[in-house]
């Protein structure tokens, strides 16, 4: 199926310029079926555990879905941005075993309510807290924003001052952290080194959030685009559960939208 009729099913898409500008797609775009140069994919609050959800079937829902998109235009990575289990470490088993469904690579980062230690993380998924990876002219960072206590933390400036060093000459940045790092929601946290940082690097390409789950939206701050995800599982937000596709194109503008979890929701280029 050609990707322009889904917008048919679900709210605009949505163009990040590389100016900060963001469009509104329509279903005519011409650039709609042009391969992309990176193609990924983030969701984020699944809250496995959490009581009187379904998070069962919120997994699976979320694997399948994303196994097919990948199957007909394949991801080169996903991320599942925090928030994985709901407190209590003894389902991170069960979760891990349902993400380990899917069909191509993917990457967690820590949320507040994914409770356990530095090196219980990197036991579970066999990944630090803390990681970069590059894909061609491309880098990935995926910080922590808790602790095993569940506290609301700004990300980690010492490591990824020395991240972005490593990557700054890397054409573009992509930022993965659970909670806001700005005042920009109601379950923010305010980090103003972490802005002052990001000023630094002209590469940073965008920062994606997830926490806040009635946010799927698009949140400028410094011509940065903080980009939301709202929730695939858990007990309150938006009214349907989905992730992000992400698409960078030849201009190195960015194409975004959100499945839900087949139609297309707040499509947005940036």
């Amino acid at each position: 199926m050609l990707r322009r009729n889904f917008l048919k099913q679900g709210s605009a898409a949505l163009l990040i310029l590389s100016s900060g500008k963001i469009l509104r797609l329509s279903d005519s775009y011409e650039q709609w079926n042009k391969k992309p140069l990176l193609r990924f994919v983030v969701a984020s609050d699944g809250h496995y555990g959490q009581k009187d959800t379904a998070y069962e079937k919120f997994f699976s829902d979320i694997t399948d879905n994303i196994n097919n998109q990948h199957k007909e235009n394949p991801f080169a990575f996903c991320v599942v941005n925090g928030d994985i289990i709901h407190d209590e470490k003894k389902y991170f088993a069960a979760a891990k075993k349902a993400l380990d469904n899917l069909n191509v690579k993917y990457y967690v980062s820590q949320g507040n309510h994914d409770k356990v230690t530095a090196e219980e993380w990197e036991q579970i998924w066999n990944m630090p807290v803390n990681l970069d990876f590059k894909i061609k002219r491309n880098s990935v960072l995926i910080g922590t924003t808790s602790n095993k206590d569940g506290t609301y933390l700004p990300p980690d400036i010492k490591w990824f001052a020395q991240k972005l060093q490593e990557h700054k000459e890397q054409k573009n940045i992509f930022i993965f952290i659970h909670i806001n790092p700005g005042k920009q929601t109601a379950n923010a946290v305010d980090s103003p080194e972490f802005f002052e940082l990001l000023a630094k690097y002209k590469n940073v390409k965008a920062v994606f959030n997830g926490h806040d789950h009635d946010q799927d939206d698009i949140k400028m701050k410094d011509n940065v685009p903080f980009i939301f995800d709202a929730h695939f599982g858990g007990n309150w937000g938006t009214k349907y559960r989905g992730f992000r596709i992400v698409e960078l194109r030849k201009d190195n503008s960015l194409l975004t939208y959100i499945l839900n979890p087949t139609d297309k929701l707040n499509e947005q280029t940036l």
